[in-house]
């Protein structure tokens, strides 16, 4: 073997610049856990948050929280869930008790976590269960109210660790909705998903369409021969729909009058809404006007897509 040194191949000054460089850093997954009182709202919270995106598991188990969390913060790629919701409650019965054992590994461990607590009056609990007609789950042989007490009591300690208390003795379902997406959501949990979806009067209205529109009072560009082999997302197509007499101005004019409308929606709390927008075939008027309105509506700050239901069904 050679004495002579190995060449150098990794030029001087390479590790200084590694060890300077800025490493991406992980983004760290948002755990939930939502507990309180039975009859407070907690299914509704949990279906809430399910509708913003996030991996929702309801009645868990207290030890299984570590790995739950593990699996879906660190799994494989395609497997994992930035934004983690745990319902935990008396449901679980003894192993409730195990709870704050856990958050304390978890916190221990590193993982930040935040407490909902869902609370209401005795006298508001007692006549939601009366109106399901259910027990209360440590009711046992008692009365509805023995249980409220003895849950109260096994759920102090997890109220005073609580990141959030609300109070859903006043609240209906919209209103606790609404408390959920500004405490826990983002900008994004709180727009209108608007779907816009082009189909053909001949192969009939779709069936979840909220609102129809109906473009058949336009002039058919399928009688035109150089234009019947495009479709409505050809410049061609969508600029001879679009040049038509009152094309513009009814498109302006319907998302004008649409705008009070998705703002009720979001009063209400309706979330997704799917505007229709017909033709005899779903190939050229509607697809052109579908793209236009969708356009408009971005531009007013919704969320939008866009889909063409029979395009290719010719």
């Amino acid at each position: 073997m050679s004495d002579e040194p190995s060449p150098i191949t990794v030029p001087a000054g390479i590790p200084a610049i590694d060890a300077a460089a800025v490493h991406p850093r992980l983004q760290q997954p948002q755990i939930l856990i939502i507990t309180g009182m039975s009859g407070a709202g907690r299914t509704r919270a949990a279906a809430v948050l399910e509708d913003m995106d996030w991996y929702v598991v309801d009645n868990l188990p207290a030890q299984m929280l570590t790995h739950l969390v593990g699996m879906l913060t660190t799994g494989p790629a395609g497997t994992r869930a930035p934004r983690v919701a745990a319902v935990i409650d008396v449901r679980g019965r003894g192993f409730f008790a195990d709870l704050a054992q856990v958050l304390a590994g978890l916190r221990d461990a590193g993982v930040e976590y935040r407490i909902l607590f869902l609370d209401a009056s005795d006298e508001v609990l007692v006549r939601r269960y009366e109106q399901v007609r259910r027990p209360h789950p440590l009711q046992g042989g008692g009365r509805i109210l023995d249980g409220i007490a003895e849950e109260r009591a096994v759920l102090s300690d997890i109220r005073e660790r609580a990141d959030t208390v609300v109070d859903t003795s006043d609240l209906n379902v919209h209103d606790l909705a609404r408390q959920v997406r500004e405490l826990i959501g983002g900008e994004s949990d709180s727009t209108l998903r608007v779907n816009v979806v082009s189909f053909g009067f001949k192969y009939g209205i779709p069936l979840d369409a909220d609102h129809v529109v109906d473009m058949r009072f336009l002039a058919n560009p399928y009688w035109v021969t150089e234009l019947r082999h495009l479709t409505g997302r050809d410049a061609p197509v969508r600029d001879y729909v679009l040049g038509l007499p009152g094309a513009v101005t009814f498109i302006e004019r319907y998302v004008s009058a649409l705008e009070p409308v998705l703002a009720g929606y979001l009063n209400e709390e309706k979330r997704y809404v799917t505007i229709a927008v017909g033709c005899t075939g779903g190939k050229h008027r509607s697809v052109a006007v579908s793209e236009a309105i969708a356009a408009r509506l971005r531009e007013a700050g919704h969320r939008v897509t866009v889909a063409a239901r029979d395009l290719g069904k010719e």
